[in-house]
């Protein structure tokens, strides 16, 4: 077990993170700094008729008004269907940027924005999925595996049920803002990001600089959770205000606006079939999904790809489908499709655990898949039944009495749920520059940014254990575009894919300062690199320090780009896995849930930041949390307006709503995944836990909750 955490190294940026020296996107400054604030529509379809900025620009203070009127026309690509803000009078949703007053304080540009009237050709929007069901798309379909309807038909166990899921807004601690300068015809701009290089090609593609001409800087971002994986609205709209001012400009939203700077987990209607022999081996799964999208672009979330591939069942069919809604396209939120995909398909599976008369943790172990149900290619590594056993064991479910309500704490219902979480672990191309100095520390350098778990730390770790330095003597710089490039930091491959950059390029650094100190006749192959030296096996050694001054080197530096080995990869099924068990005490007079213990195991190859690991996972359960329990976008669908864009409305899990989070790790040796042996577990750690939530809820009520958030109106 991968549990202990006493003597792994604390988090490398924390002390500047509790202090405030680390420095969010809001809080970097050019001199003269203006301030941006956004005018937002209030319908969500049809056009501007006219919009009068006349008193907006009278104003004290304010130095310019941008709209479609005097905006400047970029060139789109023909096949770009994104939505480009001021790019003319269209309205596509409800609270669409459609002007941006700049003025010499943010207060000013604020007011002056509340000045701007808008007078519109409104048309009636469409934002209720579910009562356009009859124009749902299936943009991809895929071949079924087996003949499903036909098993299904003539099992012996059948269920046929349908679940939803709410619109659900990113909501991370920092709002999204930039900070924009332009010297000549030089950018440089401060992003909320999760990937600064794509930051870059989205402005030079945009403003026609070449992407050398643009720097993207994102040292620290206050969470990400897949809300930056696009560049928002205000990046293109601060580095434009910037441009026509000729001034630096900064634009910051407020937590209301927030819901109109990205997009968001859609709303999604899923239906499941599935059957079963008496003996508990399923015969047949049909999954399908729908979800929204927008009018502009299609977006198919993948919430069924999970019923393919985490069971043996020999008849499998999906499909994934979308309905164009007047809102704003959804964007990736932590765990995309899989945790919406597992809310489904682990409900389900209870569902039929209960007609069977067989435990639920006996049904998943009865279909137990060893090798990929897809296609057959054995797994890479997986110890699911590992963790099944082990947080079985924690969590006490000998203890379960099958019945629903059957177990009680006072005049409280208990009920106890499981259910079964997996991810992919990608490998992509990526880029570090490793820089061993002569006064003995070392510099880890690459562009992919740490949206806060603890990306420096384990790049410091990495580095530190092959360059046999103390992490102390480790510096780490990322979130700049001028680094060594790097993808995005989303779907939990950054320390697959930097991480093995920084390890593969810290090895050949090493190489070529080892062929400088000519070290006798030792062999590179022969020697130890600990407490910054090179170490024979006799006891002879010779410290980095010394032959870099030996050879008149202040430094030696080495950038390292590390491309995935897709051809052995090939062969295998790659990917995470966990279980996740789940208890809850439910007042019924009160309508309160309460989610008093969690234990979840998670097989994710080899932990290289136990702490920043664990901090994940507990992080993880409590996303589950206020999935299961709180977390909803409401949509009047009138006007096609969000009507709860705040904290007062829209509830997250507070400490209250968190109790006891037990989380671990079963490591696995894995020789092929990459050179690390590391898999994606940063959204891993949710996806299994709304379902358990849920099922656990039924287990302690005997009532089936299929349409999230579980909220008190629902349970009473």
């Amino acid at each position: 077990m991968a549990d202990d955490v006493k003597n792994a190294p604390n988090r490398v940026d924390g002390v500047q993170k509790v202090t405030g020296k680390a420095k969010y996107i809001a809080e970097w400054k050019f001199p003269k700094l203006a301030y941006g604030y956004l005018v937002h529509s209030t319908i969500a379809k049809g056009k501007i008729k006219v919009i009068d900025t006349s008193k907006a620009e009278k104003q004290t203070g304010v130095i310019k008004v941008l709209t479609h009127l005097n905006t400047p026309k970029f060139a789109k690509g023909a096949n770009d269907r994104s939505h480009r803000p001021l790019h003319d009078d269209a309205i596509l949703f409800s609270g669409q940027a459609i002007g941006v007053v700049v003025a010499e304080t943010f207060e000013s540009a604020r007011y002056a924005a509340s000045l701007v009237k808008v007078t519109y050709e409104k048309e009636t929007p469409t934002t209720d999925i579910r009562k356009n069901l009859d124009k749902a798309i299936l943009p991809r379909p895929r071949a079924d595996r087996g003949n499903p309807v036909e098993a299904f038909a003539k099992s012996d166990v059948k269920i046929d049920v349908e679940y939803s899921i709410p619109i659900e807004h990113h909501n991370a601690m920092e709002m999204h803002a930039s900070v924009a300068n332009w010297d000549n015809n030089k950018l440089t701009i401060y992003d909320k990001t999760q990937g600064v290089n794509m930051i870059r090609g989205h402005l030079a593609g945009i403003f026609g600089v070449p992407p050398n001409d643009i720097t993207v800087l994102a040292p620290f971002v206050g969470g990400g959770f897949g809300g930056a994986l696009r560049p928002t609205p205000n990046c293109f709209l601060t580095a434009l205000a910037a441009r026509e001012t000729k001034l630096p400009v900064k634009i910051v939203y407020s937590r209301r606006q927030v819901f109109t700077a990205h997009g968001y987990r859609p709303y999604s209607i899923q239906k499941i079939k599935m059957s079963a022999e008496k003996s508990g081996k399923l015969t047949a799964i049909i999954h399908e999904s729908v979800n929204n999208s927008s009018t502009n672009e299609d977006s198919a979330e993948n919430m069924v790809g999970i019923s393919r591939s985490l069971y043996a069942c020999p008849n499998v069919k999906t499909e994934t489908k979308f309905v164009r809604t007047d809102m704003q396209t959804p964007l990736a939120m932590r765990a995309p499709g899989m945790v919406s995909g597992a809310f489904a398909l682990e409900s389900a599976l209870d569902e039929l655990a209960y007609e069977l008369k067989i435990d639920p943790l006996e049904l998943r172990l009865i279909n137990y898949a060893e090798v990929s149900p897809e296609d057959g290619k054995p797994f890479t590594s997986k110890e699911l039944r590992k963790c099944y056993a082990e947080a079985a064991k924690r969590f006490g479910w000998e203890k379960r009495k099958p019945e629903p309500r059957s177990m009680k704490d006072g005049n409280l219902l208990v009920g106890y749920g499981m259910a079964t979480g997996t991810w992919g672990s990608a490998w992509l191309p990526a880029s570090a520059r490793i820089t061993i100095k002569a006064d003995g520390t070392a510099l880890v350098e690459s562009s992919v940014t740490d949206i806060g778990p603890g990306t420096y730390t384990t790049l410091s770790i990495i580095a530190a254990k092959n360059l046999g330095l103390p992490i102390e003597k480790i510096k780490t710089v990322l979130g700049d575009s001028t680094l060594p490039p790097a993808p995005i930091q989303g779907g939990s491959f950054t320390t697959a894919s930097v991480g093995t950059a920084v390890q593969e390029g810290s090895q050949v650094v090493l190489k070529k300062l080892f062929e400088m100190a000519k070290f006798g006749d030792y062999k590179f192959e022969d020697v130890k690199i600990e407490g910054g030296k090179f170490v024979a096996k006799d006891g002879k050694s010779v410290s980095f320090a010394d032959v870099l001054k030996q050879n008149n080197l202040p430094l030696i530096a080495q950038q390292f780009d590390a491309t995935p080995n897709n051809g052995e990869r090939s062969k295998y099924t790659i990917a995470s896995h966990g279980a996740q068990f789940v208890e809850v005490k439910v007042d019924e007079e009160l309508g309160i849930i309460k989610v008093t213990r969690v234990v979840e195991l998670t097989a994710a190859g080899k932990i290289i930041n136990p702490k920043g690991a664990k901090s994940q996972e507990i992080g993880g359960v409590v996303w589950g949390i206020g999935m299961a329990l709180t977390e909803e976008t409401q949509v009047d669908h009138r006007y096609g307006r969000i009507m709860n864009p705040n904290f007062a409305g829209y509830y997250i899990p507070a400490h209250a709503d968190v109790q006891g989070v037990e989380t671990g790790f079963v490591e696995e040796i894995d020789t092929v995944i990459n050179p690390l042996g590391v898999k994606g577990l940063g959204e891993l750690g949710m996806v299994g836990v709304p379902a358990a939530i849920a099922n656990a809820v039924f287990h302690a009520t005997g009532k089936r909750f299929r349409n999230l958030p579980i909220t008190p109106d629902k349970l009473i």
